[in-house]
């Protein structure tokens, strides 16, 4: 079949691919346009496993809530450049990917094939290396959400009974800026909690205070470390005399999910 201009450009809208690629792939294809998409997307995986060395440090997160503010879903697609991260194919796709990991159970949402195949689609039209970061969905009696406005980072935050509206932003902007590692202080790592009393415990014998005191020592220092990394012990971010607890007033955070594009989960 005679490869025809109107051909090559309906096969370039389709893909965002260059005119010889589309070309090329027409012929191979004896002109089937769905066919030669296919070769395309296979030549972007291949693309893909290429670039794959190529550091991915900026991006972008999405959030989805419910209209009935019970369930949210977070993720964090990672690109090579700012650029990428603001292109409309990438902040489409990263839409697309936050309702798939919506529509998926609570917890965190692994990459499946649809996930992937949507991936390489926006990978093959813009040629940048990308990844599906993480992505995670909870569910709880009410949820609020924060996305700052440079869409880098994200808040979703799930409380057990009635929080005003106010609050719960409040809660959400706290999170995205004290960064805790748990709800309370037994959420957070045993590890962690031991390494730090390890290096307490080592700065309280350099300074040569006895062993009944350097032992204080440490135990004050291990409080003060579990408070500022509990969610709800940190002193609240617009009201520092007073506590997370203290301003949720009897109810409970259940789950919450801080993303910052780059960061490890």
């Amino acid at each position: 079949m005679a490869i025809t201009a109107a051909m090559v450009k309906e096969l370039r809208e389709a893909t965002g691919l260059g005119m010889m690629d589309c070309k090329k792939a027409l012929d191979e294809t004896d002109g089937d346009i769905a066919a030669a998409q296919d070769m395309l997307r296979a030549k972007g995986l291949t693309t893909a496993e290429k670039k794959a060395g190529r550091a991915t440090k900026e991006g972008r997160v999405g959030i989805k809530l419910a209209d009935d503010k019970t369930s949210a879903a977070i993720v964090e697609v990672q690109c090579e450049t700012d650029f990428c991260s603001r292109n409309d194919e990438f902040v489409d796709m990263v839409g697309d990917l936050t309702d798939l990991v919506y529509r998926a159970s609570d917890g965190e949402v692994p990459a499946d094939e649809t996930i992937t195949t949507r991936l390489q689609d926006a990978l093959a039209k813009i040629g940048e290396n990308m990844s599906y970061a993480r992505g995670q969905k909870i569910s709880a009696a009410k949820i609020g959400t924060y996305l700052h406005h440079n869409n880098k980072v994200g808040v979703v935050v799930g409380v057990d009974g009635e929080v005003a509206d106010e609050t719960l932003s409040d809660l959400c902007m706290h999170i995205a800026f004290a960064n805790p590692m748990g709800i309370t202080t037994d959420d957070i790592p045993a590890e962690l909690v031991a390494k730090e009393r390890e290096i307490a415990k080592a700065q309280a014998i350099e300074s040569g205070k006895p062993a009944e005191i350097a032992e204080k020592m440490v135990d004050g220092k291990m409080r003060k470390y579990l408070a500022a990394n509990a969610l709800m012990e940190q002193p609240f971010v617009k009201d520092d005399k007073k506590t997370v607890k203290e301003i949720l007033a009897g109810q409970t955070v259940t789950a919450f999910v801080r993303y910052a594009v780059g960061e490890e989960g």
